[in-house]
Protein backbone atom coordinates (compact mmCIF):
# COMPACT_ATOMS: atom_id res chain seq x y z
CA UNK A 1 0.00 0.00 0.00
CA UNK A 2 2.83 2.19 0.92
CA UNK A 3 4.10 1.79 -2.46
CA UNK A 4 0.77 2.29 -4.27
CA UNK A 5 0.50 5.69 -2.28
CA UNK A 6 4.26 6.54 -3.84
CA UNK A 7 2.77 5.68 -7.18
CA UNK A 8 -0.41 7.42 -7.46
CA UNK A 9 1.24 10.67 -5.87
CA UNK A 10 3.68 10.83 -8.05
CA UNK A 11 1.21 10.67 -10.83
CA UNK A 12 -0.52 13.70 -9.35
CA UNK A 13 2.54 15.71 -9.05
CA UNK A 14 3.59 14.72 -12.74
CA UNK A 15 0.18 15.35 -14.15
CA UNK A 16 -0.24 19.09 -11.80
CA UNK A 17 3.27 19.86 -13.42
CA UNK A 18 2.27 19.32 -17.03
CA UNK A 19 -0.87 21.19 -16.81
CA UNK A 20 1.31 24.24 -15.17
CA UNK A 21 2.91 24.16 -18.05
CA UNK A 22 0.57 23.67 -20.44
CA UNK A 23 -1.30 26.66 -19.03
CA UNK A 24 1.83 28.99 -19.08
CA UNK A 25 1.80 31.46 -21.40
CA UNK A 26 4.34 31.47 -24.40
CA UNK A 27 7.69 32.90 -23.64
CA UNK A 28 9.20 34.84 -26.33
CA UNK A 29 12.79 37.15 -27.16
CA UNK A 30 13.05 39.54 -30.01
CA UNK A 31 15.51 42.29 -31.04
CA UNK A 32 14.10 45.39 -32.13
CA UNK A 33 13.98 44.19 -35.65
CA UNK A 34 12.56 40.77 -34.39
CA UNK A 35 9.76 42.56 -32.97
CA UNK A 36 8.99 44.67 -35.92
CA UNK A 37 8.66 41.27 -38.28
CA UNK A 38 6.56 39.98 -35.68
CA UNK A 39 4.54 43.00 -35.31
CA UNK A 40 3.83 43.75 -38.38
CA UNK A 41 2.34 40.19 -39.00
CA UNK A 42 0.35 39.90 -35.55
CA UNK A 43 -1.20 43.35 -34.93
CA UNK A 44 -4.66 43.01 -35.00
CA UNK A 45 -4.72 46.74 -36.73
CA UNK A 46 -2.49 44.97 -39.22
CA UNK A 47 -4.51 42.19 -40.12
CA UNK A 48 -7.62 44.07 -40.21
CA UNK A 49 -6.21 46.16 -42.82
CA UNK A 50 -4.42 43.50 -44.51
CA UNK A 51 -8.17 41.91 -44.36
CA UNK A 52 -9.46 44.83 -45.83
CA UNK A 53 -7.50 44.46 -48.93
CA UNK A 54 -8.52 41.37 -49.45
CA UNK A 55 -12.08 42.80 -49.25
CA UNK A 56 -11.35 45.14 -52.04
CA UNK A 57 -9.81 42.36 -54.64
CA UNK A 58 -13.74 40.96 -54.18
CA UNK A 59 -15.35 43.72 -54.13
CA UNK A 60 -13.56 44.35 -57.55
CA UNK A 61 -14.51 41.37 -59.27
CA UNK A 62 -18.14 42.08 -58.14
CA UNK A 63 -17.82 45.30 -59.78
CA UNK A 64 -16.18 43.63 -63.13
CA UNK A 65 -19.15 41.05 -62.65
CA UNK A 66 -21.56 42.56 -63.25
CA UNK A 67 -21.21 43.18 -67.18
CA UNK A 68 -20.49 39.86 -67.55
CA UNK A 69 -22.89 36.93 -68.56
CA UNK A 70 -25.63 36.30 -65.92
CA UNK A 71 -27.51 32.71 -66.14
CA UNK A 72 -30.19 31.92 -64.23
CA UNK A 73 -32.92 29.27 -64.28
CA UNK A 74 -36.45 28.58 -63.23
CA UNK A 75 -38.50 25.24 -62.63
CA UNK A 76 -42.19 25.90 -61.79
CA UNK A 77 -44.64 23.20 -60.77
CA UNK A 78 -48.30 23.84 -59.82
CA UNK A 79 -51.17 21.45 -59.14
CA UNK A 80 -54.17 22.96 -59.70
CA UNK A 81 -56.22 21.55 -56.87
CA UNK A 82 -59.36 23.68 -57.94
CA UNK A 83 -58.81 24.68 -61.57
CA UNK A 84 -60.66 28.01 -62.16
CA UNK A 85 -63.87 28.44 -63.63
CA UNK A 86 -64.25 30.68 -66.90
CA UNK A 87 -67.91 31.75 -67.93
CA UNK A 88 -68.36 32.06 -71.83
CA UNK A 89 -71.63 33.16 -73.54
CA UNK A 90 -73.55 30.05 -73.99
CA UNK A 91 -74.33 31.12 -77.40
CA UNK A 92 -71.15 30.11 -78.61
CA UNK A 93 -72.13 26.69 -77.68
CA UNK A 94 -75.65 26.80 -79.36
CA UNK A 95 -77.10 28.21 -75.83
CA UNK A 96 -79.77 30.72 -75.18
CA UNK A 97 -78.07 34.41 -75.53
CA UNK A 98 -77.80 36.00 -72.71
CA UNK A 99 -76.70 33.14 -70.20
CA UNK A 100 -72.92 31.70 -69.48
CA UNK A 101 -71.45 28.23 -69.68
CA UNK A 102 -69.08 27.30 -66.58
CA UNK A 103 -66.03 26.00 -68.28
CA UNK A 104 -62.60 25.04 -66.90
CA UNK A 105 -59.26 24.93 -68.84
CA UNK A 106 -56.05 23.50 -69.14
CA UNK A 107 -54.82 20.38 -66.76
CA UNK A 108 -54.39 19.66 -63.30
CA UNK A 109 -50.34 19.15 -63.24
CA UNK A 110 -48.32 21.69 -65.31
CA UNK A 111 -44.82 21.98 -65.25
CA UNK A 112 -42.55 24.84 -66.69
CA UNK A 113 -38.54 25.48 -66.75
CA UNK A 114 -36.75 28.36 -68.66
CA UNK A 115 -33.31 29.45 -68.58
CA UNK A 116 -32.20 33.22 -68.89
CA UNK A 117 -29.31 34.45 -70.15
CA UNK A 118 -28.57 37.87 -69.54
CA UNK A 119 -25.94 40.30 -70.99
CA UNK A 120 -24.77 43.73 -70.69
CA UNK A 121 -24.16 45.73 -74.01
CA UNK A 122 -23.67 49.06 -72.93
CA UNK A 123 -23.76 50.91 -69.22
CA UNK A 124 -21.74 54.09 -68.88
CA UNK A 125 -22.14 53.59 -65.09
CA UNK A 126 -20.44 50.39 -65.34
CA UNK A 127 -17.96 51.33 -67.46
CA UNK A 128 -16.88 53.88 -64.80
CA UNK A 129 -16.86 51.60 -62.31
CA UNK A 130 -14.37 48.93 -63.75
CA UNK A 131 -12.00 51.71 -63.95
CA UNK A 132 -12.79 52.93 -60.59
CA UNK A 133 -11.75 48.83 -59.41
CA UNK A 134 -8.21 50.07 -60.01
CA UNK A 135 -8.25 53.13 -57.45
CA UNK A 136 -10.34 51.37 -54.91
CA UNK A 137 -7.73 48.30 -55.20
CA UNK A 138 -5.01 51.45 -54.61
CA UNK A 139 -6.69 53.03 -51.68
CA UNK A 140 -6.92 49.66 -49.55
CA UNK A 141 -3.48 48.91 -50.06
CA UNK A 142 -1.79 52.79 -49.58
CA UNK A 143 -4.30 52.17 -46.05
CA UNK A 144 -2.67 48.85 -45.60
CA UNK A 145 0.62 50.39 -45.65
CA UNK A 146 -0.06 53.42 -44.05
CA UNK A 147 -1.22 51.31 -40.87
CA UNK A 148 2.00 49.23 -41.08
CA UNK A 149 3.94 52.68 -40.58
CA UNK A 150 2.02 53.31 -37.53
CA UNK A 151 2.62 49.64 -36.12
CA UNK A 152 6.31 49.96 -37.07
CA UNK A 153 6.45 53.11 -35.20
CA UNK A 154 4.44 52.31 -32.25
CA UNK A 155 6.16 48.78 -31.83
CA UNK A 156 9.76 50.77 -32.11
CA UNK A 157 8.02 53.35 -29.30
CA UNK A 158 6.90 50.40 -26.98
CA UNK A 159 9.69 48.59 -27.44
CA UNK A 160 11.55 51.69 -26.72
CA UNK A 161 9.45 52.69 -23.61
CA UNK A 162 10.20 48.60 -22.05
CA UNK A 163 14.36 49.38 -22.05
CA UNK A 164 13.46 52.83 -20.36
CA UNK A 165 11.65 51.77 -17.71
CA UNK A 166 13.97 48.18 -17.49
CA UNK A 167 16.99 50.60 -16.88
CA UNK A 168 15.28 53.09 -14.98
CA UNK A 169 14.60 50.35 -12.00
CA UNK A 170 18.15 48.93 -12.41
CA UNK A 171 19.03 52.75 -11.74
CA UNK A 172 17.03 53.51 -9.15
CA UNK A 173 17.91 50.20 -7.47
CA UNK A 174 21.49 51.27 -7.00
CA UNK A 175 20.61 54.47 -6.00
CA UNK A 176 18.58 53.05 -3.56
CA UNK A 177 21.48 50.83 -2.37
CA UNK A 178 23.85 54.00 -2.52
CA UNK A 179 21.35 55.96 -0.48
CA UNK A 180 21.02 53.33 2.13
CA UNK A 181 24.60 52.62 2.74
CA UNK A 182 24.63 56.44 3.02
CA UNK A 183 21.85 56.95 5.46
CA UNK A 184 23.15 53.77 7.94
CA UNK A 185 26.36 55.00 7.90
CA UNK A 186 25.36 58.65 8.80
CA UNK A 187 22.71 57.28 11.14
CA UNK A 188 25.98 55.42 12.99
CA UNK A 189 28.31 58.66 12.74
CA UNK A 190 25.00 60.80 14.80
CA UNK A 191 25.15 58.08 17.50
CA UNK A 192 29.11 58.48 18.21
CA UNK A 193 27.91 62.33 18.26
CA UNK A 194 29.95 63.52 15.26
CA UNK A 195 27.34 64.36 12.72
CA UNK A 196 23.51 66.32 13.26
CA UNK A 197 20.55 64.72 13.55
CA UNK A 198 19.21 66.76 10.90
CA UNK A 199 21.90 65.11 8.11
CA UNK A 200 20.15 61.93 8.71
CA UNK A 201 16.71 63.34 8.32
CA UNK A 202 17.75 64.85 4.86
CA UNK A 203 19.43 61.53 3.78
CA UNK A 204 15.75 59.85 5.03
CA UNK A 205 14.34 62.08 2.90
CA UNK A 206 15.68 61.33 -0.27
CA UNK A 207 16.03 57.02 0.45
CA UNK A 208 12.13 57.51 1.02
CA UNK A 209 11.53 59.65 -2.38
CA UNK A 210 14.04 57.03 -4.30
CA UNK A 211 11.78 54.17 -2.53
CA UNK A 212 8.95 55.71 -3.74
CA UNK A 213 10.13 56.60 -7.23
CA UNK A 214 11.28 52.78 -7.77
CA UNK A 215 8.07 51.11 -6.63
CA UNK A 216 6.23 53.36 -9.33
CA UNK A 217 8.92 52.10 -12.00
CA UNK A 218 8.87 48.66 -11.32
CA UNK A 219 4.62 48.81 -11.58
CA UNK A 220 5.11 51.28 -14.89
CA UNK A 221 7.72 48.44 -15.99
CA UNK A 222 5.26 45.61 -15.96
CA UNK A 223 2.51 48.36 -18.12
CA UNK A 224 5.27 48.67 -20.75
CA UNK A 225 5.31 45.27 -21.02
CA UNK A 226 1.80 45.11 -21.36
CA UNK A 227 1.51 47.98 -24.47
CA UNK A 228 4.30 46.13 -26.08
CA UNK A 229 2.78 42.59 -26.12
CA UNK A 230 -0.50 45.11 -27.50
CA UNK A 231 0.98 46.37 -30.04
CA UNK A 232 3.19 42.91 -30.96
CA UNK A 233 -0.60 41.78 -30.99
CA UNK A 234 -0.27 39.01 -28.26
CA UNK A 235 -1.85 38.74 -24.52
CA UNK A 236 -0.86 41.29 -22.43
CA UNK A 237 0.04 38.64 -19.89
CA UNK A 238 2.94 36.98 -22.18
CA UNK A 239 6.64 37.00 -21.27
CA UNK A 240 8.95 38.60 -23.36
CA UNK A 241 12.65 39.03 -22.92
CA UNK A 242 14.53 41.86 -24.75
CA UNK A 243 17.24 41.57 -26.17
CA UNK A 244 18.68 45.10 -26.43
CA UNK A 245 19.48 47.91 -24.19
CA UNK A 246 18.84 51.52 -24.26
CA UNK A 247 22.10 52.91 -25.27
CA UNK A 248 23.10 50.50 -27.91
CA UNK A 249 19.81 51.40 -29.40
CA UNK A 250 20.15 54.84 -29.62
CA UNK A 251 24.05 54.58 -30.72
CA UNK A 252 22.49 52.26 -33.42
CA UNK A 253 19.44 54.82 -34.48
CA UNK A 254 22.35 57.55 -34.41
CA UNK A 255 22.28 58.43 -38.24
CA UNK A 256 23.36 62.41 -39.17
CA UNK A 257 22.93 61.59 -43.09
CA UNK A 258 19.08 60.98 -42.19
CA UNK A 259 19.06 64.84 -41.77
CA UNK A 260 19.82 65.26 -45.40
CA UNK A 261 17.52 62.74 -47.15
CA UNK A 262 14.80 64.00 -49.57
CA UNK A 263 12.37 62.25 -51.01
CA UNK A 264 9.57 63.85 -53.79
CA UNK A 265 6.84 64.66 -51.13
CA UNK A 266 4.41 62.62 -54.01
CA UNK A 267 6.06 59.71 -52.35
CA UNK A 268 5.06 60.17 -49.08
CA UNK A 269 2.31 57.83 -48.11
CA UNK A 270 0.02 60.69 -47.00
CA UNK A 271 0.30 62.56 -50.19
CA UNK A 272 -0.78 58.83 -51.74
CA UNK A 273 -3.80 58.99 -49.60
CA UNK A 274 -5.17 62.19 -50.60
CA UNK A 275 -4.20 61.61 -53.82
CA UNK A 276 -6.38 58.97 -53.84
CA UNK A 277 -9.01 60.46 -52.52
CA UNK A 278 -8.89 63.18 -55.44
CA UNK A 279 -9.38 60.67 -57.88
CA UNK A 280 -12.17 59.18 -56.22
CA UNK A 281 -13.63 62.29 -56.08
CA UNK A 282 -13.13 62.79 -59.81
CA UNK A 283 -14.44 59.35 -60.93
CA UNK A 284 -17.70 59.99 -58.60
CA UNK A 285 -17.62 62.95 -61.10
CA UNK A 286 -17.98 61.01 -64.20
CA UNK A 287 -20.02 58.12 -62.99
CA UNK A 288 -23.01 60.87 -62.21
CA UNK A 289 -21.96 61.95 -65.69
CA UNK A 290 -22.23 58.40 -67.31
CA UNK A 291 -25.97 58.22 -65.41
CA UNK A 292 -27.35 60.32 -68.26
CA UNK A 293 -25.96 57.78 -70.88
CA UNK A 294 -28.50 54.95 -72.22
CA UNK A 295 -28.19 51.63 -71.20
CA UNK A 296 -28.23 48.84 -73.59
CA UNK A 297 -29.03 45.23 -72.43
CA UNK A 298 -29.80 41.87 -73.89
CA UNK A 299 -31.59 38.46 -73.05
CA UNK A 300 -31.87 35.14 -74.43
CA UNK A 301 -34.75 33.04 -72.71
CA UNK A 302 -35.42 28.81 -73.45
CA UNK A 303 -37.92 26.95 -71.89
CA UNK A 304 -40.35 23.95 -71.76
CA UNK A 305 -43.65 23.56 -70.19
CA UNK A 306 -45.67 20.13 -69.63
CA UNK A 307 -49.43 19.62 -69.07
CA UNK A 308 -51.29 16.53 -67.43
CA UNK A 309 -54.24 15.09 -65.69
CA UNK A 310 -51.46 13.36 -63.92
CA UNK A 311 -48.32 13.37 -62.52
CA UNK A 312 -46.21 11.83 -65.69
CA UNK A 313 -43.30 14.37 -66.26
CA UNK A 314 -41.17 11.91 -65.75
CA UNK A 315 -42.21 9.41 -68.08
CA UNK A 316 -40.63 9.14 -71.64
CA UNK A 317 -44.15 9.46 -73.52
CA UNK A 318 -44.49 12.82 -71.83
CA UNK A 319 -45.51 15.62 -74.27
CA UNK A 320 -42.98 18.90 -73.86
CA UNK A 321 -44.12 22.62 -75.97
CA UNK A 322 -40.68 24.61 -76.23
CA UNK A 323 -40.28 28.40 -76.26
CA UNK A 324 -37.77 31.01 -77.00
CA UNK A 325 -37.13 34.08 -76.31
CA UNK A 326 -34.20 36.61 -77.65
CA UNK A 327 -34.81 40.66 -77.00
CA UNK A 328 -32.87 43.54 -76.14
CA UNK A 329 -34.09 46.51 -73.46
CA UNK A 330 -32.59 50.28 -74.52
CA UNK A 331 -33.41 52.42 -71.38
CA UNK A 332 -32.63 56.30 -72.16
CA UNK A 333 -32.70 58.98 -69.35
CA UNK A 334 -34.93 61.77 -70.87
CA UNK A 335 -35.74 64.07 -68.20
CA UNK A 336 -34.88 64.28 -64.21
CA UNK A 337 -35.91 67.57 -62.65
CA UNK A 338 -32.85 68.25 -62.48
CA UNK A 339 -31.81 65.73 -60.19
CA UNK A 340 -28.79 64.37 -62.33
CA UNK A 341 -27.25 67.88 -62.37
CA UNK A 342 -27.72 68.34 -59.15
CA UNK A 343 -25.91 65.03 -57.78
CA UNK A 344 -23.27 66.31 -60.48
CA UNK A 345 -22.69 69.24 -59.26
CA UNK A 346 -22.33 68.03 -55.86
CA UNK A 347 -19.23 65.70 -56.70
CA UNK A 348 -17.66 68.89 -58.86
CA UNK A 349 -17.69 70.52 -55.28
CA UNK A 350 -16.35 67.43 -54.07
CA UNK A 351 -13.94 66.84 -56.43
CA UNK A 352 -12.58 70.49 -55.76
CA UNK A 353 -12.16 69.90 -52.39
CA UNK A 354 -10.44 66.92 -53.07
CA UNK A 355 -7.82 68.60 -54.76
CA UNK A 356 -8.02 71.86 -52.05
CA UNK A 357 -7.01 68.74 -49.67
CA UNK A 358 -4.27 67.44 -52.09
CA UNK A 359 -2.30 70.78 -52.11
CA UNK A 360 -2.66 71.36 -47.92
CA UNK A 361 -1.47 67.94 -47.43
CA UNK A 362 0.90 68.23 -50.03
CA UNK A 363 2.32 71.87 -47.71
CA UNK A 364 1.76 69.72 -44.31
CA UNK A 365 3.87 67.25 -45.63
CA UNK A 366 6.62 69.64 -46.18
CA UNK A 367 6.10 71.11 -42.55
CA UNK A 368 6.16 67.76 -40.83
CA UNK A 369 9.36 66.69 -42.67
CA UNK A 370 11.57 69.30 -41.51
CA UNK A 371 9.85 69.80 -37.77
CA UNK A 372 10.63 66.06 -38.06
CA UNK A 373 14.54 66.75 -38.89
CA UNK A 374 14.31 69.70 -36.50
CA UNK A 375 13.02 67.24 -33.70
CA UNK A 376 15.82 64.67 -34.40
CA UNK A 377 18.77 66.86 -35.04
CA UNK A 378 17.47 68.08 -31.19
CA UNK A 379 17.60 64.92 -29.78
CA UNK A 380 21.23 63.89 -31.18
CA UNK A 381 22.56 66.65 -29.66
CA UNK A 382 20.42 66.66 -26.69
CA UNK A 383 21.58 62.95 -26.39
CA UNK A 384 25.70 64.12 -26.53
CA UNK A 385 24.44 67.15 -24.32
CA UNK A 386 22.71 64.46 -21.32
CA UNK A 387 25.63 62.21 -21.39
CA UNK A 388 28.10 65.26 -20.69
CA UNK A 389 25.95 66.27 -17.81
CA UNK A 390 25.70 63.06 -16.86
CA UNK A 391 29.53 62.35 -16.31
CA UNK A 392 29.49 66.18 -14.47
CA UNK A 393 26.55 64.99 -11.90
CA UNK A 394 28.83 61.70 -11.20
CA UNK A 395 31.94 63.80 -10.66
CA UNK A 396 29.49 66.82 -8.13
CA UNK A 397 27.68 63.51 -6.23
CA UNK A 398 31.42 62.05 -5.58
CA UNK A 399 33.55 65.25 -4.44
CA UNK A 400 30.24 66.02 -2.24
CA UNK A 401 30.29 62.91 -0.38
CA UNK A 402 34.06 63.25 0.49
CA UNK A 403 33.16 66.68 1.61
CA UNK A 404 30.08 65.32 3.99
CA UNK A 405 32.01 62.62 5.61
CA UNK A 406 34.80 64.69 6.25
CA UNK A 407 32.40 67.08 7.47
CA UNK A 408 33.16 70.02 4.79
CA UNK A 409 30.10 69.86 3.55
CA UNK A 410 26.31 69.76 4.62
CA UNK A 411 23.85 67.31 3.87
CA UNK A 412 21.40 69.76 1.74
CA UNK A 413 24.51 69.94 -0.17
CA UNK A 414 24.69 66.43 -0.44
CA UNK A 415 21.11 65.93 -1.07
CA UNK A 416 21.24 68.52 -3.70
CA UNK A 417 24.15 66.88 -5.35
CA UNK A 418 21.96 63.61 -4.93
CA UNK A 419 19.28 64.74 -6.83
CA UNK A 420 20.99 66.73 -9.74
CA UNK A 421 22.79 63.27 -10.12
CA UNK A 422 19.24 61.14 -10.38
CA UNK A 423 17.88 64.24 -12.35
CA UNK A 424 20.74 63.91 -15.09
CA UNK A 425 20.60 59.72 -15.22
CA UNK A 426 16.78 60.03 -15.59
CA UNK A 427 17.26 63.24 -18.05
CA UNK A 428 19.74 61.06 -20.30
CA UNK A 429 17.62 57.82 -20.60
CA UNK A 430 14.83 59.95 -21.70
CA UNK A 431 17.41 61.56 -24.56
CA UNK A 432 18.00 57.71 -25.63
CA UNK A 433 14.67 57.18 -26.12
CA UNK A 434 13.88 60.48 -28.22
CA UNK A 435 16.85 59.69 -30.54
CA UNK A 436 14.83 56.48 -31.11
CA UNK A 437 11.63 57.79 -31.31
CA UNK A 438 12.14 60.84 -33.51
CA UNK A 439 14.28 58.93 -35.96
CA UNK A 440 11.18 56.69 -36.40
CA UNK A 441 8.70 59.56 -36.29
CA UNK A 442 11.46 60.98 -39.69
CA UNK A 443 12.06 57.49 -41.36
CA UNK A 444 7.83 57.39 -41.75
CA UNK A 445 8.09 60.57 -43.23
CA UNK A 446 10.73 59.83 -45.61
CA UNK A 447 9.21 56.30 -46.07
CA UNK A 448 8.29 55.39 -50.18
CA UNK A 449 7.25 51.86 -49.41
CA UNK A 450 5.08 50.59 -51.83
CA UNK A 451 2.01 47.57 -51.16
CA UNK A 452 3.60 44.41 -52.78
CA UNK A 453 1.07 41.27 -52.69
CA UNK A 454 4.69 39.02 -51.64
CA UNK A 455 3.81 41.35 -47.91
Amino acid sequence: MKKFYIIIGVIFFTSQVFAQEQEAPQAYTFSLEEAIIFGLENNYTSQIAQKEVEKTLKQRWEIIAQGLPQLSANVDYQNLLERPVTLLPAELAGGEPGTFVPVRFGTQHSLAGTATWNQLIFDGSYIVGVQSAKTLLQISRNAKTKTDLSVKESIITAYGNVLLAEESVQILEKNVGSIEKNFTDTQKIFETGFAEEEDVEQLEITLLGLQNNLNRSRRMRDISYEMLNLTLGLPTDTRLTLTEDLDSLAMKYYDLNLLTKEIPVEENIDYRIASNNAEAARIFVRLEKAKALPSITGFLNYGVQGFSEQFTFFNSDQDYFNQSILGVSLNIPIFSSGLRGAKTQQMKIEYEQALLELDDTENRIRLEINSAKNDYEFSLENYQAQKKNLALAERIENKNQVKFFEGIATSFELSEAQRQLFAAQQDLLQSMLEVITTKATLENLLDTTKYSDKN
